[in-house]
């Protein structure tokens, strides 16, 4: 089966590494040759800015970033394709890897939304408004104050639907959450799990989950080890308790994974890159369907696209 994959951090790995080779270096989850043994045809490639980043600076490394991704990961090999619009997925080959690129966290814009035009230009199809910080637009999970958005970031919302653009609500607090819902025609949550099974603030309540069902969204299911379980180690089933709590609650259509690979230290037993998501695959086979199955690691987010184009 073929996956989507609606975040990693490859970008952020290759800005913080220069020197790393993004074809086959072994120091990068999701590198060229563990994309194509681990079955992955789309790969979402998150811009983020380290918050120590001074704020005049934000924007540069962005853009560096942006260049990143078309010198490094676009010219790694003729396989890897751009997808720059949505309508270009529906003409994706088989033995290719499509590439898109989303904004986790919009701190580096400032209060300047033509920056966020540009990036739009440039192939961004999908907007995380925090991470875990405030921004003018939005209060992150880790800020005390729990504000909802701005009315900067009210209009940044209404920007990406105009655009056809996702609105990423991982990260986001509670109340940005339920703002983002009520604004926006296409939101998602990159990488989240469910709350229920693992208490973490960057987890989704029921209710979170039921809305995204609601607004026809999409939940890609995160490999962080510290949002998947309590204890001290992750498995692939632990992970699929996220799967079948989700499912109870209406989501069997709207979810899918969002690995955060490259982002995180810690992995889930068997499930340590790209490479081997086949093993996840395997344990899927086990409890679902193989329709269901196919909806999890594709199918569902490709039925949000046609809701866009």
């Amino acid at each position: 089966m073929r996956i989507i994959d609606s975040h990693c951090d490859a970008l952020l790995k290759l800005w913080e590494h220069p020197e790393r080779n993004y074809l086959t270096d072994v120091d990068i989850d999701a590198n060229v040759e563990r994309l194509k043994a681990g079955n992955v045809h789309v790969q979402l490639y998150a811009i983020f800015v380290e918050p120590f980043i001074k704020q005049d600076q934000k924007f540069q490394v962005v853009m560096e970033q942006i260049e990143i991704f078309y010198e490094k990961v676009l010219k790694s090999s003729s396989s890897i394709r751009h997808i720059k619009e949505w309508s270009d997925l529906s003409s994706l080959k088989e033995d290719e890897i499509g590439a898109i690129l989303t904004l986790e966290g919009v701190d580096a814009i400032g209060d300047d939304l033509t920056k966020l035009s540009i990036l739009y230009q440039l192939g961004v199809l999908s907007v995380g408004l925090t991470w875990n910080q405030a921004n003018l637009c939005a209060d992150g999970v880790g800020e005390p104050r729990g504000a909802g958005l701005s009315t900067l970031g009210k209009e940044l919302v209404c920007l990406n639907n105009a655009n056809k653009v996702l609105t990423d609500v991982s990260h986001l607090s509670i109340n940005g959450f339920w703002d983002v819902m009520e604004l926006a025609k296409y939101p998602v949550a990159s990488h989240s799990n469910a709350r229920y099974i693992c208490d973490h603030p960057r987890n989704l309540y029921d209710e979170q989950i039921q809305a995204l069902v609601q607004k026809q969204g999409y939940i890609g299911l995160v490999f962080c080890p510290d949002f998947v379980t309590s204890n001290e180690y992750a498995t692939i089933k632990d992970l699929l308790l996220h799967v079948d709590h989700m499912c109870s609650l209406g989501a069997e259509n709207y979810i899918g994974f969002g690995s955060d690979f490259d982002g995180i230290s810690n992995k889930i037993i068997d499930l340590e890159h790209s490479g081997v998501y086949g093993n996840l695959i395997e344990e899927l086979i086990k409890h679902y369907s193989a329709s269901q199955v196919q909806k999890f690691v594709r199918g569902n987010f490709e039925q949000l696209i046609t809701r866009i184009v």
